[in-house]
């Protein structure tokens, strides 16, 4: 079972998790072949880290909020809350497989939060700059909760706009990088 993990940064929080990188990384090693995309969201200056996403495929919701919660920054407070999500991966695929790579131009997490029927449950039909796409569920997989995307786009409209517009409660758009050690 995929599921999405957002842990919003705390304001006041980036000493203390600079200080906690490599713990951070060092869990996070114990996840490798689970992993299908991970990294931090920033400011919209692109300088202060507002959160940490992580996409990993793990047996059930109880490992999946055991992942989010013994995380090290989470332990530590240096995130403010966390969201968990079951999550389908419709492309199939890592951010590693992305053909356009770790670097060149701007990424974004894409967060829409369900209202009403289902929404974008197929891939947009221009999926070149998805890295990746997917509904956000119920634990048991049966409610459509939202769907959730990391693409690479010129602007943090371009990238809402994969997303169809009413269909929604509310869109977040968050800048982010791939993560990871390099």
């Amino acid at each position: 079972m995929e599921f999405l993990c957002y842990h919003r940064d705390r304001p006041g929080s980036v000493a203390l998790r600079h200080e906690l990188v490599e713990e951070h990384w060092s869990y996070m090693d114990r996840y490798e072949a689970e992993l299908i995309a991970r990294g931090p969201t920033f400011d919209a200056a692109g300088e202060v880290p507002t959160g940490s996403l992580h996409i990993v495929d793990l047996p059930d919701p109880a490992a999946a909020r055991a992942f989010a919660f013994e995380e090290p920054n989470y332990q530590a407070g240096v995130y403010r809350d966390v969201l968990v999500r079951r999550w389908s991966n419709l492309l199939g695929r890592t951010m590693w497989d992305f053909p356009g790579g770790r670097s060149g131009g701007s990424r974004y997490l894409v967060m829409g939060f369900g209202a009403g029927r289902a929404a974008d449950l197929d891939v947009p039909p221009d999926r070149d700059e998805l890295i990746a796409y997917g509904p956000l569920l119920s634990d048991d997989g049966t409610r459509w909760l939202g769907t959730a995307l990391l693409v690479r786009a010129p602007d943090a409209d371009a990238a809402r706009a994969v997303l169809t517009r009413g269909r929604y409660a509310d869109v977040e758009v968050h800048d982010w990088a791939f993560g990871g050690r390099r």
